[in-house]
C-alpha cells in the first residue's frame, strides 16, 4: 500500500488500485520464473522461513501487566533494593545474580556520599487510589465502533494508569505522592497489524487522539498524555503483537512483530540457534517497536550495530495509509531514505507494526574482561585508540571513579574468607605494589563474542592497548558483575526515594577530543547547580563511556542527590538537569545519543537540528498527520 492510500488519506482508492496493479505485475513476472524453474529451487532446505503461528506466543508480560511489575516504580515487583531490620542492604527476588544477596557497603556508601539516614525515611503510596484517577473522557461513537471490530479494550483505571508514564524521575515521584492530571481513556491491545490499521481508522473517523504504547521504558516524558487534550486518549498497547512471522536462514534476517519484548525476542531467535545481538539497558522490558521509535542503542552495538543499522524493514500505520519500502533489499539509493523518517519518530507519525531485523548466529564463545587505569584521562585515551584501530570488543565501557566506588558498594557480602584475602591482595596490589591512587583509578568493562580463537585473539590485542595506557588487566569476575549490574542499577532510584534520595541518568554523544572536557565541565556546572538551589549534601555526579565511534564516544551521567529540606525537589532536579544539559550542548554534545527527545528535550530540538530541518519535520508531520491523530506531542 502506498504512503497516499489508508486510514484517512483522500484518493486512497486510486493509489490502492495503483499498487494492486504493480502488485499483479510482479506476480505474472514471478509466476513466469517459477513455471520454468527446476523444483528443487523451492525446497525446503533452501528456504527455511517459519510461518507464525495464528495465535501470539504468551509474552512475558500479561496484558496486566501491573500483575507482574511495580505499578510505581521500576521492573519486577518481587525485585527491589531494600534495608532489611540489621540496616544491611540486600537486593530481594531470584530473577537476577544479585538476588537474595546482602550487600554490607552500601548503607555506609551512601550515608558518606549522600547524607543518606535510614531514619528520614519517605513513605510512598501503599496501592493506586482508584479515586484519584481521572475519569475516562470517552467517545461513545468511537468506542461503539470499537466493540464491533472485537479488539480487545479496557477503560479500567488500573490499566490506564499503567500507561499514562514512562519511567522519567518526575513520573515515579507524582506516582508516589499523587496523580497525573491526564491519564489515557482507553486501553487498546491489537493483535497483528490489520488491528492496528482498523484502530487507526476509526481514530481518523471519530477525532481520538492515539498515543502508542510499548514497553513503557521512556525516559524522555514521551508516554505522558498532554494535560489539555480535550479528545479521548487511546493508548495502544502493542504487546500482543509479539510473534516472529518468519526466520530467513539464507539471508539472515527474521520478520517480528513489533510489539516483541527484547527479551522474548532474544529467547525465542536462541531456539533457532541466532540472535539479533541488541541489548540496550531496557532490553528486559523494551519492545523492538519501542527501539525503532526512540533510534535505540545497545550495549554490544560494536559487533551489532545500533537499530539503524539492524533494521531492514519496517511497516508503520500512519493517519495517511501504511508505509514500507517495496522490497527487502539491503540497500537503495531512492531518494532519502524513509525508513530515517520513522526511525526517531518516537510515536509522532503513526505505529511501527512489523520489523525485519538482521540476525546473527549465536555467538560461539563469550568471556568477560576488565581493566583498571590510574585515572579516567588514561581510560579515555585508551578507548579512543581500540576506536581507531576498529578492535572493539562486543561491549567496552569505561566508569569515572565515583562510579567505580559506587560499583563497589554493590558488591555482595563474601562468601569465604579466601575470596576475602584475594580481593585484600588485588586491592594491595594495585593501590600499593603498582602505585594507583584508590581516589582517582577507573575501570573499563569488557564482553568479548564470537569463535573461541578469534576472541582470545582480539582480547590479547585490546590488553597490549591498555597496558600502552598503564591499564592492569583486573579479572573475568568484575566484568561479568559489571555487566550483570546494568540490568539492576534501576531499581536502586526506588529505594533511593524512600530515603529522601532522588537520581536519574542522562547521556550524550560527542566528538573523542571533547570527550574529557565535557565530562569534568558538566560534573562542575552540577555541583555549581546543587550549592546554588539550596542541596544541603553535595551531590552524586557521576560518568561512563559506554558506546565508542570512529569519531566519539557515548556518555552517560548520573545525577542524584539528598532533598532534605527541599519543598519541591523535582522542580530543583529539574532545573539542574537543564542546567547540565545546556553545559553539555555548550560543550559540544548532542541533545541525546539514545534515549530520545520526547517532550523532556524538546525546547533544544530546533537548535541541534538547525532552524530548516525542525520545519522539514514539522512538514512531514503535518503531510503524515494533518489532524493530530499522533498526539503525544513528542518532538515538535
Amino acid at each position: 500500500m502506498a504512503a497516499a492510500a489508508g486510514p484517512g488519506g483522500s484518493g486512497s482508492g486510486v493509489a490502492s488500485a495503483s499498487s494492486e496493479a504493480a502488485a499483479r505485475r510482479r506476480l505474472r513476472v514471478l509466476l513466469g520464473h517459477l513455471r520454468s524453474a527446476p523444483e528443487t529451487h523451492l525446497s525446503a532446505s533452501q528456504c527455511r522461513g517459519r510461518a507464525a503461528a495464528a495465535e501470539s506466543p504468551p509474552s512475558t508480560f500479561p496484558k496486566r501487566r501491573q500483575e507482574v511489575l511495580k505499578w510505581n516504580g521500576w521492573g519486577y515487583s518481587d525485585s527491589k533494593f531494600l534495608f532489611n531490620k540489621k540496616g544491611q542492604a540486600e537486593f530481594t527476588g531470584k530473577r537476577y545474580r544479585l538476588g537474595g544477596t546482602v550487600l554490607p557497603l552500601l548503607r555506609e556508601w551512601v550515608e558518606k556520599n549522600l547524607g543518606g539516614n535510614l531514619e528520614h525515611k519517605s513513605i510512598p503510596k501503599a496501592s493506586l487510589n482508584i479515586s484519584e484517577v481521572p475519569p475516562s473522557v470517552t467517545n461513545e461513537e468511537f468506542l461503539q465502533d470499537l466493540k464491533a471490530t472485537n479488539i480487545s479494550y479496557s477503560q479500567d483505571a488500573e490499566d490506564r494508569v499503567f500507561r499514562a508514564h514512562g519511567h522519567c524521575l518526575h513520573e515515579l515521584f507524582l506516582l508516589r505522592e499523587g496523580m497525573f492530571k491526564r491519564v489515557p481513556d482507553i486501553v487498546v491491545w491489537p493483535e497483528c497489524h490489520d488491528d492496528v490499521v482498523k484502530i487507526v481508522e476509526l481514530a481518523c473517523k471519530h477525532n481520538v487522539c492515539i498515543i502508542p504504547f510499548g514497553g513503557g521504558t521512556s525516559v524522555s516524558s514521551a508516554l505522558e498524555c498532554p494535560p489539555d487534550e480535550k479528545r479521548t486518549i487511546v493508548s495502544l498497547d502493542t504487546s500482543q503483537m509479539n510473534r516472529i512471522h518468519w526466520i530467513d536462514e539464507k539471508n539472515l534476517t527474521a520478520r517480528v512483530e513489533a510489539g516483541i519484548v527484547g527479551q522474548d525476542l532474544e529467547r525465542r531467535l536462541g531456539e533457532s540457534g541466532y540472535c539479533t545481538g541488541h541489548e540496550p539497558d531496557s532490553m528486559e522490558f523494551s519492545t523492538l517497536g519501542g527501539w525503532v521509535a526512540t533510534r535505540a542503542s545497545g550495549m554490544k552495538k560494536n559487533i551489532y550495530g545500533n537499530i539503524e543499522d539492524l533494521v531492514v524493514h519496517i511497516k508503520m500505520v500512519t493517519p495517511r495509509g501504511v508505509i514500507e519500502k517495496s522490497c527487502q533489499g539491503p540497500r537503495m539509493s531512492t531518494g532519502p531514505d524513509i525508513h530515517h523518517f520513522i526511525l526517531g519518530s518516537e510515536g509522532t507519525l503513526g505505529v511501527v507494526t512489523e520489523v525485519t531485523i538482521k540476525i546473527r548466529p549465536v555467538p560461539e564463545y563469550q568471556k568477560y574482561g576488565s581493566v583498571v587505569f590510574p585515572n579516567f584521562e588514561r581510560g579515555v585515551a585508551c578507548l579512543r585508540e581500540v576506536a581507531k584501530q576498529r578492535c572493539a570488543p562486543a561491549s567496552i565501557r569505561l566508569m569515572d571513579n565515583q562510579q567505580f566506588q559506587f560499583g563497589h558498594a554493590l558488591k555482595p557480602q563474601v562468601a569465604s574468607i579466601f575470596t576475602s584475602l584475594l580481593d585484600g591482595l588485588k586491592k594491595f596490589y594495585i593501590t600499593k605494589f603498582k602505585g594507583f591512587d584508590p581516589n582517582l583509578l577507573c575501570v573499563a568493562t569488557l564482553l568479548f563474542e564470537g569463535s573461541r580463537e578469534k576472541v582470545l585473539q582480539h582480547e590479547k590485542q585490546v590488553y597490549d592497548i591498555a597496558a600502552k595506557f598503564g591499564g592492569l588487566a583486573a579479572g573475568e569476575d568484575n566484568g561479568q558483575r559489571g555487566y550483570m549490574l546494568t540490568f539492576v542499577i534501576a531499581y536502586l532510584r526506588d529505594v533511593g526515594m524512600d530515603y529522601y534520595l532522588i537520581g536519574e541518568s542522562f547521556e550524550t554523544s560527542v566528538p573523542w577530543d571533547r570527550v574529557l572536557d565535557l565530562c569534568r565541565n558538566v560534573k562542575e556546572r552540577i555541583v555549581k547547580e546543587c550549592k546554588e538551589r539550596g542541596v544541603q549534601f553535595p551531590p552524586f555526579a557521576t560518568c561512563r563511556v559506554t558506546q565508542t565511534y570512529d569519531a566519539g564516544a557515548c556518555v552517560y551521567f548520573y545525577l542524584g542527590f539528598n532533598y532534605r529540606g527541599i519543598s519541591d525537589p523535582i522542580h530543583v532536579y529539574e532545573e539542574i538537569e537543564s542546567a547540565a544539559r545546556e553545559e553539555i550542548l555548550a560543550n559540544g554534545g548532542s541533545l541525546s545519543h539514545h534515549h530520545g527527545v520526547g517532550k523532556l528535550r524538546k525546547q533544544w530540538l530546533k537548535e541541534s537540528v538547525s532552524e530548516v530541518g525542525f520545519g522539514m519535520l514539522k512538514s512531514l508531520k503535518q503531510y503524515v498527520d494533518p489532524s493530530n491523530i499522533f498526539g503525544n506531542r513528542n518532538l515538535l
